[in-house]
């Protein structure tokens, strides 16, 4: 049974100053931590985009105090819009304080579309527990790319037209250690209509083994 999730303001220090950032929790105790990226700052993407909510939702149901923030420049965020370079800079400074504020615990990290690519970017030098990537634009990841070695789920729309499916997912597969892959039927990048779906997703991929120590 899914339980109600509050939301609590809070600033962390980044790169390029503060960066504002929101705890998602269902109020008990939390047994692990979950950084969430937003969408294409450039293109209206926050922290408050649909996706990433839910994705936090998902993670807070499962025990986990979900972390979400704004990329440099983005709401009250300072800084400016860095090309993914800084925004990477910025996934990490967000998993370096969650680690240092939640001790002990394991520390997940998802993303969608443009934040998708900028956990998948730093996931080998963040070693996450697990990531959830959600279309992610794979031709946003560095030039000097790792594959993560954690637990990876990548869940995808067939009928998405802004990063298609086919070519990330054949990519993907090509992969040492390929993710799990979870392609939605019919659905577009933004999952209008099927957000339960990709929470749906998240659950069962991660369910089974949450809120292990680190």
């Amino acid at each position: 049974m899914k339980r109600a999730v509050t939301s609590t303001a809070v600033e962390i220090a980044g790169p390029a100053g503060r960066i504002e950032a929101a705890l998602d929790d269902t109020g008990e105790t939390a047994t692990a931590v979950a950084v969430i990226c937003h969408p294409h700052p450039l293109q209206l993407g926050t922290m408050q985009n649909k996706v990433v909510t839910t994705l936090a939702r998902s993670f807070a149901n499962l025990g986990a105090t979900a972390v979400r923030f704004n990329f440099r420049g983005v709401g009250a965020s300072a800084g400016g819009y860095a090309d993914g370079e800084g925004e990477r800079d910025d996934v990490l400074a967000v998993m370096h304080w969650s680690r240092a504020r939640w001790p002990g615990l394991a520390v997940y990290l998802g993303g969608f579309s443009f934040g998708a690519a900028m956990a998948l970017g730093v996931a080998a030098r963040a070693e996450p527990r697990g990531l959830v990537t959600v279309a992610p634009p794979v031709t946003r990841l560095p030039a000097d790319f790792e594959p993560p070695r954690c637990p990876w789920l990548l869940v995808h729309g067939s009928a998405d037209d802004v990063v298609a499916a086919a070519p990330v997912i054949e990519w993907a597969n090509s992969l040492p250690m390929p993710p799990r892959v979870a392609l939605v039927d019919g659905v577009g990048h933004y999952f209008h209509g099927h957000l339960n779906v990709l929470g749906d997703a998240v659950t069962e991929f991660f369910g089974p083994d949450f809120g292990l120590k680190a």
